[in-house]
């Protein structure tokens, strides 16, 4: 009938199209914004970002500087004589370390858990064979293993750098 009358029907259905169209684009950008602070912007509430963000920088900056082999506090421990675990056990290591650490208050800590410490020095060294201990390159994955060790046994990065005061392998 509308074409007898010249006319052209209504599309109800393109702008029902256009209006369904708009109202998921907001609900996806709203649940994308949603995810974003859930997610991603992670401010706590009490704080300003522009505070938080300072004081992130000033323990970055404090955790740098002590982190510097050189930088820490000195801490001698005890001279370990072990055996060697070569077959026929003939062989044994004497070994004077220098630990340094990034605070007075971990040289009081490592100081506290001096026999843990011996405990698993003295483990690790026994487990070492001459072979283990005789390239240069073996003594310097030897400081990392002692490094990573104390770390574990003092709980974070605490441990510097290791010092051998006296190495004597027989």
């Amino acid at each position: 009938m509308a074409e007898e009358n010249g006319q052209e029907p209504k599309k109800k259905s393109g702008l029902l199209k256009w209006i369904i169209l708009l109202i998921l684009l907001l609900a996806l950008g709203g649940g994308g914004y949603f995810a974003y602070l859930k997610f991603f912007a992670g401010t706590p509430e009490d704080k300003p970002a522009a505070e938080q963000q300072q004081e992130e920088q000033a323990e970055e900056g404090a955790q740098n500087q002590a982190a510097i082999p050189g930088s820490g506090f000195t801490v001698s421990l005890p001279t370990f004589v072990v055996n060697l675990a070569d077959p026929l056990g003939r062989r044994y290591l004497k070994l004077g370390i220098d630990v340094e650490v990034v605070s007075e208050e971990a040289t009081a800590e490592l100081n506290k858990k001096q026999p843990m410490v011996k405990d698993a020095l003295i483990l690790l060294l026994s487990s070492k064979t001459y072979q283990d201990l005789s390239t240069m390159e073996n003594k310097i994955l030897l400081k990392k293993e002692i490094v990573d060790r104390l770390n574990q046994i003092m709980g974070g990065s605490k441990v510097l750098q290791v010092y051998f005061t006296d190495m004597v392998i027989q």
